[in-house]
């Protein structure tokens, strides 16, 4: 049943009967870990078991169009599965549509609040990162005021107009939450007073503007002076004492400021430590804080850090979610490799760029680009599949992870990267060698390879060790694939 469950050439009949509750784990390989053709996503939200429902509202490999159609689930936990996204989270998380956020942050309680109230399913939708900051952006004149106060989450992407129309909101709690972003510009606000010690402490220091004796005091310990040196209302002054700071992670942090004043930028550009000379010479000025953020990242200390696992967010097109295109134009074609590890992250990179660091010499440049960007040659992401097993998982969702053309790794050390190759249905034999690799992986993607003939598949399905394989195999006829779901008493 498995092997049916996860077969993507059985069609919607014989699907529809694995929804049966004796397929047992196959039922919820079924919804939850393959796309669905359009029948079985209507059977599936229709289904009367909630679990069937969350497995779908879970499904990695759902449109979020699918999984959306749960929003309105009867269920709070289906709701709420739908809000928190797929599980595991994919690196590239796709957002969900905007109606069906709307109607997320909009919902009422529905009398089961021992299960789980609305705030607690919005705490997990706006964790989930399917509420982008261009969603956020659109929102700002939303009739609903829950959905109209998300713009303030963008309030540096506003303009003056529309913050003052947030700050003017008839509701609220919008105008509570303007006023929040106005109060952490204000020394008067948050930062009056020296912050007790915590998470809190930390937040106050980093990012809020400070008075003058509670700047004086957090520069007076050396244990809040790197806070405070990477703090963006920190003023001028305070900066200029931070760069010349005996701790080297101070001066490094301060030379990633995007508001350095050019005199305090050229010492940093001659620091007798390394890294803050790398630091402040890789961004000449004037740069922006987006760009450095952006540099910032690929700051790591040992180039076998480089490897990036991180969440790959919208495209960076928006003001407020990422730099100018052409900024990340002039990173491809820089020099430097922290600039163009940079680029390769941008997803919106032009193709001959992409061609560019495609070739680049160095590999973490290049596997980046495989990762990260939607034109990435074929070669490339291959490339990075053999090469970083961290990175697999994610690249197998790709429709850009090659799928043929892959004999030369049928004798890989990797048993994943042989698996890819025994499903390769171009290989011109059948790969019948690794249908007794010491790995079950290699076996089930052996015998699920369409090249095999039907008595070799026959032979196989008789085998425990190639069983499951051998269902999955997209060369069994339908009737062959009802007949395997009979054995198993799943009614028709």
């Amino acid at each position: 049943m498995r092997g049916v469950a996860a077969n993507r050439g059985a069609p919607a009949e014989v699907l529809l009967r694995l929804l049966d509750p004796a397929a047992g784990a196959a039922r919820q390989l079924l919804c939850e870990e393959r796309t669905l053709p359009d029948e079985v996503v209507d059977a599936v939200v229709a289904h009367p078991e909630v679990k069937v429902r969350r497995s779908l509202a879970r499904n990695a490999h759902a449109a979020p169009a699918h999984r959306g159609r749960l929003a309105s689930d009867p269920h709070v936990m289906v709701r709420a599965t739908v809000a928190g996204g797929p599980r595991p989270r994919p690196r590239q998380q796709r957002p969900l549509p905007d109606d069906v956020l709307v109607t997320l942050l909009t919902a009422e309680d529905s009398g089961e609040p021992e299960l789980l109230t609305v705030n607690e399913i919005l705490q997990e939708l706006m964790f989930s990162r399917q509420v982008t900051p261009s969603f956020r952006y659109r929102m700002r004149g939303h009739e609903h005021p829950t959905v109209r106060g998300l713009a303030t989450d963008v309030w540096s992407g506003l303009t003056a107009e529309e913050q003052e129309a947030l700050l003017n909101d008839p509701d609220p709690d919008v105008r509570a939450s303007a006023e929040y972003w106005v109060s952490a510009a204000d020394p008067a606000g948050m930062g009056a007073v020296f912050p007790a010690p915590g998470h809190y402490r930390w937040m106050v220091l980093n990012n809020y503007a400070l008075s003058d004796a509670v700047l004086e005091e957090a520069l007076a310990d050396p244990e809040f002076r790197w806070s405070v040196a990477g703090n963006p209302y920190t003023p001028p002054h305070a900066v200029a004492r931070l760069a010349r700071d005996a701790d080297p992670a101070v001066r490094e942090r301060v030379a990633a400021r995007a508001d350095l004043d050019p005199a305090v930028w050229e010492v940093l550009a001659e620091d007798p430590h390394e890294r803050v000379r790398t630091r402040a010479r890789v961004q000449p000025l004037p740069r922006t804080t987006a760009q450095c953020w952006a540099v910032d990242h690929e700051m790591a200390e040992d180039p076998r850090d480089w490897e990036c696992l991180c969440p790959i967010l919208e495209p960076c097109t928006e003001p407020y979610t990422g730099p100018d295109p052409q900024w990340y134009r002039a990173c491809a074609e820089s020099e430097e490799v922290v600039l163009r590890l940079a680029a390769a992250k941008c997803p919106t990179l032009p193709a001959d760029l992409v061609a560019r660091l495609a070739e680049d010499p160095v590999e973490e440049v290049r596997h980046r680009l495989a990762s990260w960007h939607p034109l990435a040659p074929a070669e490339t992401v291959l490339a990075a599949f053999v090469a970083r097993p961290r990175q697999r998982p994610h690249l197998l969702m790709q429709s850009r992870l090659p799928r043929t053309g892959l004999s030369h790794l049928l004798d890989h050390e990797d048993p994943e990267v042989r698996a890819l190759a025994a499903a390769d249905p171009t290989l011109g034999r059948p790969p019948v060698e690794l249908l007794t690799d010491p790995d079950d992986r290699v076996r089930r993607a052996a015998a699920a390879n369409p090249l095999l003939t039907a008595d070799v598949l026959e032979a196989l399905l008789h085998d425990p060790a190639t069983a499951e394989g051998a269902a999955a195999n997209p060369g069994l006829p339908t009737a062959r694939l009802h007949a395997l779901l009979d054995l198993a008493d799943l009614p028709r």
